[in-house]
């Protein structure tokens, strides 16, 4: 008894097409994979950024309240109300001072940060849990300056 096959069609893939597929998610795996583990660095990084943001608009909101208050920049008052809170400002130009009062109140929320006064004008701002190299610096000023250090991120 013969059985003739000719007019069956067989459906499926072939063991051959089945190993070039899963070679290919391999390799498609091993590319992807660096991606997805630095994410964590990029993630400090915008956090930071964002941070850095967040100061510059406080400091220009502390100065804007400094001069609606009707301070100049020959005023001597160290001090404006922001959200109804005393803030510390630099006399004449009121900009936040590099303190917890200063640009800490000015910020109002920096949570996940850590403020640290690192000399009369210089606070630095790391992550609660701190990195080396990874951080942010407010210098007070008439002009203050954010400066990002992102390498060890």
């Amino acid at each position: 008894m013969l059985i003739d096959l000719r007019g069956i069609h067989n459906k499926g893939f072939t063991l051959v097409e089945l190993i070039v597929v899963i070679v290919l998610l391999g390799v498609l795996a091993a590319v992807a994979l660096p991606q997805f583990t630095d994410q964590s660095a990029r993630a400090r990084t915008a956090a930071l950024q964002g941070l850095q943001g967040a100061i510059q608009s406080a400091s220009m909101l502390a100065k804007a309240a400094y001069r609606a208050e009707g301070n100049s920049s020959n005023s001597t008052v160290t001090t404006t109300t922001m959200d109804g809170q005393s803030v510390v400002v630099v006399a004449g130009s009121g900009t936040p001072t590099a303190t917890t009062l200063g640009i800490g109140k000015a910020l109002s929320n920096y949570s996940g940060f850590s403020l640290a006064t690192t000399t009369t004008t210089v606070t630095t701002f790391n992550f609660s849990t701190a990195i080396t190299n990874c951080f942010l610096t407010y210098t007070q000023g008439t002009v203050p300056t954010v400066t990002l250090t992102t390498s060890g991120c």
